[in-house]
């Protein structure tokens, strides 16, 4: 945008060095006036105001209820049911008109409106709990409020300041630049669970934090070196969403100083961001890898732009946009993007295809920021396409008895069968294209087909917690491969999903539900569970839960809320310390030993999530937000046409090829 008023107070364009006072933990009370009696003088100018508004407050009592107006109704929480015990309607999703220019809901939409105008109609509203009864879902939420606030007081009294708490001995340590990032990934959880005297109080944590001075190590090999991966998400995504959500000036000008500091990431031979960066001299360096790892460089898309549009500098653009300029002119196979870029020439160097740690984020971003910005971005969605497409032609397996659907990594056509905690983040992905992504884009059969992995990679990640001891999901899990001998009829296609899923639809589609679809059974006794553990612990991550919320916003399925909960609880029993919270260092022993950290973004996504999953009211709907990797959501917001110049923004005037029914097969197929 050009312009804002209000916030800034004149209509100019947006300064990132604004003139801030840190709000105190509570308003003021300003001193009353000396009491006395009322003079003539008062009576003769005060008693008309009086006499009408007496009046405006009759009439208003005898033509309504008596109640305050209200807000106009949203369609509630995604599983409510009304009274008679009606199943949730799953909900619809928001289509785009023909001209792409605007969103078509249920009610008409806040995503055009300036956040802080937003956030003036919801301060005191979002995250407020009913004064009525609590039902049992919000009474659910309320106990992940507090065990939020039972992490976040234990920061604050034993690590305030430093990076993250030592839950164990109530210690502290700076392992994330030294800036506390706790309290930056925080931010907006604080504000969308209500808690906002503790937002006010952490904000002069916020404006007093020198982003300049030399990051604290969090390994031997960085040195003085910010971490650009982690701290676009984790530092610049908190600052942002906590901005948009509350409108305080003080987030968008820190927002505003470290996104300058961390453009010189960009000056490198490749044109894609360097590994770390010294917010101080601005010199950078390569990560233990050498290569850029894809997850590491297409992963600061939604922060850059929305921060472009926030300010008005041409360069945080310019530079994130030159990096999908490099995907789109990539030619790949048929969607699938390697996980290791030359540093030098920024060209593939391996064939190492994954939607785990080295890539995970770099596939949730291209559809993303389609959705970030009003979907007019199409080059950015048909990446999305052609990847989910390929992903679920090349990395989808099931097990040969209980058909556990799960994704992994190939590496030179071969299958690893690892199942990594990261990757569970995909069913959400694949769930929030399919209730987002018109027809035109995505198919009924494609569509179909979506949902179908979503719901049964979702169930396989369900599984991974419930056949523990604890009810806590291990970090990597080994899925049992198909072993031919054991499959007589089966021997042809292996374990490969979308070959079962052929053969069953020419088969008449039995039982309604394709193999790796459906509910699966518990399994207490490790030799049947078909997987075992390659890492057993359990690092307090919210991919899993994350996947619950988004499939239960789209399918109304209660049974992701109820397994939200079964995890809380077993968070709660075995992982809770007196101070905070604990990784497990193995989910199948009982009583649990702990590995003395509590990782900042346990309270950014896992307690976020957790809440948002049970709390009846839609907080932040799929129509108006979108998360980026950290659970930290941003406005969807429109390019104005200045902004389209100046940047030099392409939008839907650049072409796109509509999905096909039925994927392309690539130039290569995976060994089963």
């Amino acid at each position: 945008m050009s312009s804002t008023t209000g916030i800034l107070g004149q209509n100019t364009r947006r300064s990132p060095h604004l003139v801030i006072s840190i709000p105190g933990t509570r308003p003021l009370t300003p001193r009353a006036p000396p009491f006395g009696k009322p003079s003539g003088k008062f009576l003769f100018r005060y008693l008309p105001w009086i006499v009408g508004c007496t009046i405006l407050l009759w009439v208003f009592v005898l033509r309504g209820d008596g109640q305050p107006p209200h807000r106009p109704p949203g369609r509630g929480g995604p599983f409510h049911q009304p009274p008679g015990g009606v199943p949730p309607t799953p909900w619809k999703p928001a289509i785009p008109a023909a001209d792409g220019s605007d969103i078509k809901a249920e009610e008409p939409p806040s995503v055009w409106r300036e956040p802080w105008k937003w956030a003036a109609g919801k301060k005191e509203e979002l995250g407020k709990v009913a004064k009525k009864p609590l039902g049992v879902w919000d009474g659910r939420a309320e106990k992940v409020k507090e065990a939020f606030v039972h992490a976040f007081e234990g920061y604050k009294r034993h690590a305030k300041g430093a990076d993250e708490l030592l839950p164990i001995v109530g210690g502290k340590v700076n392992n994330f630049n030294g800036w506390g990032v706790t309290v930056f990934d925080s931010l907006d959880t604080m504000w969308i669970m209500g808690l906002h005297d503790l937002f006010r109080e952490s904000l002069e944590m916020v404006a007093k934090a020198d982003f300049s001075i030399s990051p604290v190590s969090f390994s031997p090999l960085q040195g003085d070196y910010a971490p650009f991966f982690e701290t676009i998400i984790r530092y610049l995504g908190g600052l942002l969403s906590a901005y948009a959500l509350s409108g305080e000036p003080v987030l968008l000008t820190r927002a505003d100083d470290l996104g300058r500091m961390l453009l010189p990431a960009f000056n490198s031979s490749s044109g894609f961001p360097s590994f770390a960066v010294n917010t101080k001299t601005g010199k950078t360096m390569k990560g233990w890898a050498g290569d850029h790892l894809w997850s590491e460089v297409a992963s600061n898309q939604m922060e850059y732009k929305y921060l472009a549009h926030v300010t008005g500098r041409k360069e945080y653009f310019s530079s994130t946009e030159s990096v999908m300029q490099k995907m789109y002119n990539t030619t790949l196979s048929k969607g699938l993007f390697p996980s290791k870029w030359n540093s030098d020439n920024g060209a593939p160097s391996n064939e190492h295809f994954s939607v785990g740690a080295f890539a995970d984020s770099a596939y949730e971003y291209m559809l993303k920021q389609w959705l970030l910005t009003a979907r007019s971005e199409p080059q950015a969605l048909q990446l999305y396409l052609d990847s989910a497409n390929a992903i679920i032609e090349n990395l989808l397996f099931i097990t040969p008895k209980r058909h556990l659907l799960y994704v992994t990594d190939i590496n030179g056509g071969n299958p690893s069968h690892v199942l990594e905690h990261l990757s569970c983040f995909l069913p959400g992905l694949f769930a929030l294209g399919v209730q987002t992504l018109p027809e035109e884009d995505l198919p009924k059969a494609t569509r179909e087909r979506h949902l179908w992995a979503a719901q049964g990679l979702a169930e396989t990640c369900w599984i991974t917690y419930a056949d523990t001891k604890t009810g806590l999901g291990a970090d990597e899990v080994l899925m049992e491969a198909w072993v031919k001998p054991e499959q007589d009829e089966d021997v042809d296609i292996g374990g490969r999903w979308v070959d079962h899923l052929e053969r069953w639809e020419k088969g008449g589609r039995k039982g309604g539900r394709p193999p790796g679809v459906g509910t699966v059974k518990r399994e207490s006794e490790p030799g049947k569970r078909e997987w075992i553990a390659r890492k057993s612990s359990y690092l307090l991550r919210p991919e899993t839960i994350e996947s619950f919320y988004i499939v239960g916003k789209v399918t109304g399925e209660v049974k992701w809320r109820e397994r939200g909960w079964a995890i809380f609880e077993a968070i709660e029993r075995h992982a809770r310390t007196k101070y905070g919270y604990a990784s497990v260092s193995n989910v199948d022993v009982v009583p649990p030993q702990w590995k003395d950290e509590m990782p900042s973004y346990f309270l950014a996504e896992t307690l976020k999530y957790l809440y948002l999953l049970f709390i009846e009211e839609d907080l932040i709907s799929f129509n108006d937000w979108v998360f980026n990797t950290e659970a930290h959501p941003l406005p969807i917001f429109k390019w104005t046409p200045w902004e389209k110049e100046f940047f030099g923004v392409h939008t839907n005037e650049t072409a796109r090829t509509p999905a096909s029914d039925k994927p392309s097969a690539p130039a290569q197929r995976p060994n089963s």
